[in-house]
């Protein structure tokens, strides 16, 4: 994994002292393996985690146990969710039929207890791989201003004219080409025709003619691009 030595703090919020603590050493190992420094904090509940997170959100992966006591994992996520979309949250349970949960909160992985520690290792890998990639941003000029914007955070481009707009937190709007725009990006996104950039990860279903994605946006599909979205979306996974 490219990457180079990176410094994460990772979370572990389990309501069993030894799955934490179990889970805790793993990570720890997976740091020291992979040449990486590792902030490992462990907690015993939801509201143990939050009441600390609200001081210093800077949690860069947590591993989090879905069946807690008065609240249980996915509601964390889901609030957590709210106002940060860039830790990388992995589920960590006993049981099998959580799984479609977790899609509200983009999880990145399912761990299934008990946890073996390469499942749990290539888990890490990955998503250490998401926040270096996360960590790109694009600057735009407009107006004497500079703008910042976070390449994970754009769901679609479209182009009217000479001008693109860039739908991300805010819509950005920029004298530019497509084509320039996706010199920038990477392998998430997909060029739709001559009109529009669109983020695989962003995508909830595509039918013969739109393209929709998880925040209700449509974008019309061309005659003869539907095999070529669905092709892109299951290479990158």
């Amino acid at each position: 994994m490219d990457g180079g030595r990176m410094n994460y703090k990772i979370a572990v919020c389990d309501d069993s002292d030894a799955d934490r603590e179990y889970i805790a050493a793993l990570a720890a190992d997976w740091a020291a393996r992979a040449g990486h420094t590792a902030q490992i904090a462990t907690f015993p509940s939801a509201e143990n985690f939050l009441f600390h997170y609200a001081e210093k959100k800077d949690y860069d992966i947590l591993l989090l146990d879905i069946e807690m006591g008065k609240m249980d994992g996915v509601t964390m996520a889901k609030r957590l969710r709210q106002e940060n979309d860039s830790v990388q949250i992995v589920f960590i349970t006993g049981y099998s039929d959580y799984i479609s949960e977790g899609y509200e909160v983009a999880a990145l992985h399912y761990l299934m207890k008990p946890i073996r520690e390469e499942k749990l290792c290539s888990v890490l890998d990955r998503a250490a791989e998401r926040i270096s990639r996360n960590e790109k941003v694009l600057h735009f000029e407009i107006g004497g201003e500079m703008l910042r914007v976070p390449v994970y955070q754009i769901r679609y481009a479209d182009v009217s004219g000479n001008y693109v707009t860039l739908h991300a937190r805010s819509d950005v709007t920029v004298k530019m080409t497509l084509g320039e725009l996706e010199g920038q990006l990477d392998e998430r996104f997909y060029r739709v025709g001559r009109s529009a950039i669109v983020n695989l990860t962003q995508i909830s279903r595509v039918t013969k003619t739109e393209i929709y994605l998880s925040d209700g946006s449509v974008i019309p599909l061309p005659r003869g691009a539907y095999d070529g979205v669905n092709r892109a979306i299951i290479n990158m996974g």
